[in-house]
């Protein structure tokens, strides 16, 4: 196993090197390039997020950060390829909040411990949800949303790209906190459940705003609310869950990265900044928040809290909706 050196730990302590790459991580790490595992197929959001950062960090860094797509099984492959790689900084990995949160509770055999396997680096994305219904609804807003809802209970029907995914913990949460009840029709991927709200199969999507911008503008989708506490500084004209008054409801998923437990903490350290710095940089930057990402980041510290707690209120979500996965 690689030991950082003692300048390079002292250096790391204080602060006072390059903020790219720390003395000592110039000097010994990394010598060989590193393999980046996405636990998703090529060509998807993952996709964007890992080969940005992996490009930004193999220029500055002048070694190779290799994606390997290890798609399948709700993103388990490739968590468990991440969990058994030797702890020595040349593996890491993206997580979901899949990974980490909803696969714990859900998962009949998990087979890697989220809370133990992983060594947190940072978040890296988050990608909030909004809600959208099909043009010909009874209802414009979320006041009116819950309003038929009440009236009709499991009349208004909902797409997914799954049961159990993000967007599904969003549609029960939205139905716990507003005392409503929908029902739920779950699809095989993002873009047949927004197939569907636009032809009309069912009455709303609930999914990122990126991916339904384009019906919006054409008119066959409308937006009921973004699902936050507040209004979305890329979408300015689209009222909040919480200016509904629905306080506590927050539907979306985020990104982030990890190394196998026992990682040096030096290299963790040095990772967290050059991912940083790479998030930092305008042009990938510009990218994401295209994309409908917001960049958010962390120290490897407050990540592994983060995810702890997260853990904690998807667990919360699913006994508070009564959520039943076969």
């Amino acid at each position: 196993m690689y030991t950082p050196r003692i300048l390079g730990a002292a250096c790391f302590a204080v602060g006072v090197c390059n903020p790219t790459l720390p003395a000592w991580a110039a000097e010994s790490y990394p010598n060989r390039p590193i393999r980046f595992i996405v636990p998703y197929p090529p060509g998807g959001t993952t996709d964007l997020v890992a080969r940005g950062i992996a490009d930004k960090l193999s220029r500055a860094w002048g070694q190779q950060f290799v994606i390997d797509n290890r798609g399948g099984a709700s993103t388990m492959i490739g968590a468990h390829q991440m969990a058994r790689a030797a702890p020595d900084g040349y593996t890491i990995g993206l997580i979901t909040q899949t990974t980490m949160s909803i696969n714990p509770h859900v998962a009949k055999k998990l087979p890697y411990d989220p809370a133990k396997d992983f060594a947190p680096i940072t978040q890296v994305v988050y990608n909030p949800y909004v809600i959208a219904a099909h043009a010909s609804t009874p209802f414009n807003d979320l006041q009116g949303l819950i309003a038929h809802a009440k009236a009709k209970p499991g009349s208004i029907t909902y797409a997914t790209p799954g049961n159990g995914s993000t967007n599904h913990l969003g549609g029960a949460q939205l139905e716990s906190l507003a005392g409503i009840k929908l029902l739920h029709v779950p699809f095989k991927g993002s873009g047949p459940a927004t197939t569907a709200a636009v032809g009309g199969e069912v009455n709303l999507v609930i999914t990122g705003p990126v991916t339904v911008a384009p019906h919006v503008k054409a008119g066959r989708l409308k937006y009921i609310a973004f699902a936050d506490e507040h209004r979305h500084p890329h979408y300015p004209d689209v009222p909040s869950t919480g200016e509904y008054g629905l306080k506590g409801y927050r539907a979306g998923t985020w990104f982030g990265i990890v190394g196998s437990a026992g990682t040096p903490r030096e290299i963790v350290g040095a990772l967290n900044k050059g991912i940083v710095q790479a998030l930092d940089d305008p042009d990938l930057r510009s990218k994401l928040t295209a994309a409908g990402f917001d960049i958010q980041t962390q120290s490897p510290d407050a990540f592994g809290k983060f995810m702890a707690k997260d853990r904690a209120a998807i667990a919360k979500i699913i006994k508070d909706g009564g959520l039943k996965f076969e």
